[in-house]
C-alpha cells in the first residue's frame, strides 16, 4: 500500500514540474464553456483519457517486471529501478541527446500531430482520445513512475501504481482546465522538494529490494518453503 501512496506524491508534486507541458493542452481543450457543469464534465472526461493510457501501460511494465522476476531478478530489478530513479535526479533525462534516437522523435512528432487536430474537435469522445494521448507525452516524472510499475512486478499493481501516479495530478490539471489563467502557481519550496522526494522513493525501492524481511518496507521476497513433516 505504501508504493501507490507514494505514486500518488510523486504525482501530486510532479505536477507543478508538468504543467509547462500539459497545461497548455488543459486550455486548448475544445470545451463548450456556457456553464460550469458542463467545463467540469468535459474536463474529467479529458483526465480520465490520460489516466485510462497510465494504466494499460503500468500494467504493461508491471507484467514486463513480472516476466522477468520468473528469472529470479525480482530483488535485482526493485534496486536497479530505485537506483535508475536516483541517477534520474543527478542526471535529468532533459539532458540526454533526443536526436540521437529518431524513432522517438518521429513518434513524438506524430503524436503531436495528431493532437493538434483533435484539439480542433469538439466531442466527448474527443476529450478522451486527447487525454489518452496526452499519456503518451514524454515526460521525466512519467518515466519514473513507469519504473516503479515495471518494479510492482505484477500486471494490476503495475497499472494501479500508474493511476495513482494519475490520480495524485488531477487536482492541479482539473484546477488548471476548469479556472484557465485566473491561477497563479508560485510553489517554489514545492518544486525544489520534488527532485528530494524522487531520491526518497528510488531509496525505498533499493531498500525494498535488499530483502531486510521488514514488513511494508523491505519484505521478504523470497521466503523459504516451510517443511512439513508428515508422521
Amino acid at each position: 500500500m505504501i508504493e501507490f501512496w507514494a505514486a500518488i506524491s510523486i504525482g501530486l508534486l510532479g505536477s507543478l514540474h508538468c504543467i509547462g507541458m500539459c497545461g497548455p493542452i488543459a486550455f486548448a481543450l475544445p470545451i463548450d464553456r456556457s456553464s460550469s457543469i458542463n467545463i467540469l464534465s468535459s474536463n474529467l472526461i479529458y483526465n480520465i483519457g490520460r489516466l485510462t493510457t497510465y494504466f494499460l501501460i503500468g500494467a504493461f511494465l508491471g507484467g514486463l517486471g513480472m516476466s522477468l522476476s520468473l528469472f529470479g531478478i525480482q530483488q535485482g530489478l526493485s534496486i536497479f529501478i530505485g537506483s535508475l530513479m536516483v541517477l534520474s535526479v543527478i542526471i535529468p533525462l532533459s539532458k540526454l541527446n533526443k536526436n540521437s534516437l529518431p524513432f522517438i522523435s518521429k513518434g513524438l512528432a506524430t503524436l503531436k500531430t495528431l493532437l493538434a487536430k483533435s484539439l480542433g474537435r469538439k466531442s466527448k469522445l474527443n476529450l478522451f482520445f486527447i487525454g489518452v494521448l496526452n499519456g503518451l507525452l514524454p515526460c521525466g516524472l512519467v518515466y519514473m513512475a513507469l519504473a516503479g510499475s515495471a518494479a510492482m512486478v505484477d500486471p494490476i499493481r503495475g497499472g494501479l501504481f500508474m493511476m495513482s501516479f494519475g490520480l495524485g495530478t488531477i487536482p492541479l490539471m482539473l484546477s488548471i482546465g476548469v479556472y484557465g489563467n485566473k491561477i497563479r502557481l508560485k510553489f517554489p519550496v514545492l518544486r525544489k522538494a520534488t527532485p528530494v522526494f524522487i531520491v526518497l522513493i528510488g531509496l525505498f525501492f533499493i531498500i525494498r529490494g535488499m530483502d531486510f524481511g521488514i514488513p511494508y518496507i523491505s519484505p521478504s521476497l523470497n521466503p523459504e518453503t516451510e517443511v512439513i513433516n508428515c508422521h
